[in-house]
Parts: C-alpha cells; sequence; structure tokens
C-alpha cells in the first residue's frame, strides 16, 4: 500500500473498506509498518500489538467481503494511550515503576471502538501517569513533533498525537484530564475532543475520577465526531457515567453555525499568551461571525487563575494511588513528577476540602456564564511550539509543571464539553489551537464550531503530508 493512504480520512477509509475498494489488512500492515520505521525517530508507540491487530484485520477483510453489517469504523486502524486498560497488553501509565503491569480487561472506549470495527494496532506514550503536558517519561524517553522533530507534540497523549500528526493511524485514543487531549491537538494542529464529564466512560477507576476524561484525536472534526460516536454513551462500570442520550455531533459537522451566541476570551482572564498565538486564535473565533454567529470579546471570565485548584486535585489523586512508590521507590519516577507529588501528599485534610468546596464555586459561576453564551472561545495553549524534553517554555518559568499551558485544566474542573482545532499557523510554521467551550452536554455546538472553523480553511487540507519531516516520509 502506498503512502497515498497516510493522510486519509478515517471517513473516507472507512467508505472504502465497506465498499471493498480498500484492504483491512492492507491498511492495518501499513500502519504497523509506518509506526515500526518511525519509532527510532518519533517514539509514538510504547508497544505495537503486530499479531492481535493482523488478525482483527483479516476477520475485518473476512466480514467485508461476506457482505456483513460493518460497523463506522471498520477496518480502519487506531491507537490507544498507556493510560487505557487493554486486555492482555501491558499498562504501565508511562512509569517503570508500574511497567509489568499488565491489563485483564479492555477500557470501555477501546471496547467500543473495536465493537465499531476499528483496528487497534499498539498502545502510545504518555508522561508518566498524565502528570506532564509535554511528551516525555523516564520510560519511554522522548516522543516528538512529527513537523519538527526538535519540538514536542504535547502530553500527555504525546503519542497518540504524533502517530496521527505523522499519518500512522487517522484516529487515536486519548486521555484528558486536564488538558492532555486538547494540548497535543494544539501543538501538532489536529482536532479532538473531550466532552462533558461522563460522556465518555473512564474504567477501570482513574487515579484523578473526578477529572478524568477519554476522548478521540484526528486530523479533522468529523474523523474525531466519529470516533466519539462509537465510543460515547452510558456505561455501568463508570459512576459518573451520563445516562442520557448522545448528542448528533456527526450530524454537527454539517449544521452551521448561525445564530449562537459565542464569547472569545483571550486571556480567560489570567492567562499570559505569546501576541501572535492571540492574533491568529483571534482570526479563527472571529471567522465564526462570518458563519452566522454572534460573537462577543469577554476576556475576564475567571477572577483568578483556577491551576491551584486542579492541581490539588489531580496530584492529590495521583500521588495517593502512588504513595508507596513515592515514599520507597521516588528514584524510579520522573523527578518534575515526584516533586509535585510529595507537595499533594503533604497537604492538610481541611485545606484540600477547602479547595473541594471552591471547585465547586468555580462550577457554578461557569453554569451561569453559559446561561449568557452557548461557546466560549480562547487559545488552548499560550505558546504555538515547545522544544522537546522541556518541562515549563522559555518566558514562562514561574508557573508549575501543568499551569504553564493557561487555559485547558479549568474545564475539566467543571466538566463541560471542549474541543481543540487549528486556528491557523505561526510565522514558524508551527500550528496554532483554538479552544471551543461548550454548555453542559452541548458537544454538538462544540463540534459545529469547530467544523465551521476547518470550513474557513480549506487550503490546508493536505497540510500534514506537506509539513512531514524528512526523517519519516516514506
Amino acid at each position: 500500500m502506498s503512502a497515498d493512504f497516510d493522510f486519509m480520512s478515517a471517513t473516507a477509509l472507512a467508505r472504502m473498506v465497506a465498499t471493498k475498494a480498500v484492504s483491512p489488512v492492507e491498511l492495518t500492515r501499513r500502519a504497523l509498518d509506518r509506526a515500526a520505521a518511525t519509532q527510532g525517530s518519533l517514539n509514538a508507540f510504547f508497544l505495537l500489538m503486530e499479531n492481535e491487530a493482523m488478525d482483527a484485520a483479516r476477520e475485518a477483510e473476512a466480514a467485508a467481503l461476506r457482505g456483513d453489517a460493518l460497523g463506522p469504523l471498520h477496518g480502519v486502524p487506531f491507537s490507544a494511550k498507556d493510560l487505557m486498560a487493554v486486555k492482555g497488553q501491558r499498562y504501565a501509565s508511562g512509569s517503570r515503576a508500574t511497567a509489568d503491569n499488565v491489563a485483564d480487561v479492555d477500557a470501555p472506549a477501546v471496547e467500543r471502538a473495536k465493537a465499531a470495527g476499528g483496528i487497534l494496532i499498539g498502545k502510545t506514550t504518555t508522561s508518566e501517569f498524565g502528570c506532564k503536558p509535554v511528551g516525555d517519561s523516564p520510560l519511554t524517553g522522548v516522543t516528538r513533533h512529527p513537523w519538527d522533530l526538535s519540538k514536542t507534540p504535547g502530553g500527555s497523549s504525546a503519542g497518540a498525537a504524533a502517530s496521527v500528526a505523522a499519518g500512522i493511524t487517522p484516529l487515536a485514543l486519548g486521555t484528558d484530564g486536564g488538558g492532555s487531549i486538547r494540548i497535543p491537538c494544539s501543538l501538532t494542529g489536529l482536532a479532538g475532543i473531550k466532552g462533558q464529564f461522563g460522556r465518555v466512560a473512564v474504567w477501570p477507576t482513574s487515579a484523578t475520577p473526578t477529572l478524568a476524561h477519554v476522548g478521540p484525536i484526528a486530523r479533522s472534526i468529523e474523523d474525531a465526531a466519529l470516533m466519539f460516536s462509537a465510543i460515547a454513551g452510558y456505561d455501568p462500570r463508570d459512576p459518573f457515567s451520563v445516562a442520557g442520550p448522545v448528542p448528533d455531533v456527526q450530524g454537527a459537522v454539517a449544521r452551521g453555525v448561525e445564530g449562537l451566541r459565542v464569547a472569545w476570551s483571550p486571556t480567560l482572564g489570567y492567562a499570559r499568551p505569546d501576541p501572535e498565538v492571540v492574533a491568529i486564535a483571534e482570526a479563527a473565533a472571529r471567522r465564526l461571525a462570518d458563519a452566522g454567529a454572534i460573537v462577543e470579546e469577554v476576556d475576564g471570565v475567571f477572577e483568578g487563575d483556577p491551576g491551584d485548584l486542579w492541581m490539588a486535585e489531580f496530584y492529590a489523586g495521583v500521588g495517593t494511588r502512588l504513595r508507596s512508590v513515592v515514599e520507597t521507590k521516588r528514584d524510579l519516577l520522573d523527578p518534575a513528577v515526584a516533586v509535585v507529588l510529595e507537595a499533594a501528599l503533604a497537604q492538610e485534610m481541611r485545606g484540600y476540602y477547602a479547595t473541594v468546596f471552591e471547585r465547586y464555586a468555580l462550577r457554578d459561576k461557569v453554569r451561569r456564564f453559559f446561561e449568557g453564551y452557548d461557546l466560549l472561545l480562547s487559545p488552548t495553549l499560550p505558546k504555538a511550539s515547545v522544544p522537546a524534553g522541556v518541562d515549563v517554555p522559555e518566558g514562562l518559568e514561574d508557573r508549575t509543571l501543568v499551569s504553564w499551558v493557561f487555559y485547558t485544566y479549568p474545564f475539566n474542573l467543571t466538566g463541560n464539553p471542549a474541543a481543540s482545532v487549528r486556528a491557523g499557523l505561526a510565522a514558524d510554521g508551527m500550528p496554532v489551537g483554538l479552544q471551543i467551550v461548550g454548555r453542559a452536554l452541548g458537544e454538538d455546538d462544540v463540534v459545529a464550531a469547530a467544523a465551521a472553523i476547518e470550513r474557513a480553511r480549506p487550503d490546508e487540507a493536505d497540510l500534514f503530508a506537506k509539513r512531514l519531516a524528512p526523517e519519516l516520509r516514506s
């Protein structure tokens, strides 16, 4: 199979499989070969599942040839992040401390993507326990950006984004506890969806159960919506699972944004973005007005930075889950991660619960904000690119391991649905992301706006193939 298929959309590939125009076996073989060939330079995968993937691909091909009813992802390769359980496979969460763990179940999103016909080719890299928004860990080393190998693809869903942006798989499953889908999508120019909290079931129980989301990463919002529809929906194994109907996000792709009330916020009231990032993101936001939305600038969305509330919750959960490792095997951990986990474990109970109640107040404030707006738009990140191997980018050294990202973690605290799509390109050719946040349960509005942004730049359809680093071209 030629490189012509590497950057084809998942939607198109599924259609071609269904009409017998392309072979799931050849698609899967190509994806596995691309993953292996780029592993030394890109390092997107924690492990590849060659035998299992090829067996599934042969079954998918036989079903297509028989004329069986096919699922929406039938024959399409995808990957799953190593913070997710895949039955019979190592479940290390990017850490040497848990490198030999093996999952005995599939996570619900993995299970549903497979049931929809998707072919799982492997598990992708993550920063250790998802604790950093960049793409490296002591277990797997540094994952790199497909457009520029000196840059990070972001994290913690590092390998998931790198795989999709490099044309290895058209789809990937990522997780998002503070922005870990949206952050790498911004840095690599991809589309990713963090649904309403509980919309996509999370199980086995996350170390951060009140913040954790699972969602799709793709090269277009249409493909992201395709996968989201396949994995979303109630699951009794997740106590936070939303029991209501899943919005029609696939229909929303073509729906338009006429009449939507949209707030554009350059800083949310506290962020320190690069001026170039703000200009590119604002230009994208203003395109929604051209498409019929009512766009208004509202910068002071928050009275202050809720980063401390997020850190108290996220790191306390991970720290408690890993207490014995922190106390007895600290040398196995990423030093930067160990420091924040120790601080979280030192929290006093009354102080911790004070932040819990502040979080509830924040959530109510955001609920009231969305009484006046359907959507809130902001940059996804303050930077267009970050060097590989760097925890905190230049100019933001006063920020913490995660708080330098500014924009994403508030909406894990509140649970609102959110997406990131490419707003444009910076002067150095690296992508800038636009974050789109919706009202509670409003994923369809989020997707409709993301699709409208993408329609405003149709000339970038072949961007990924053109931007691929020379070392990754085949």
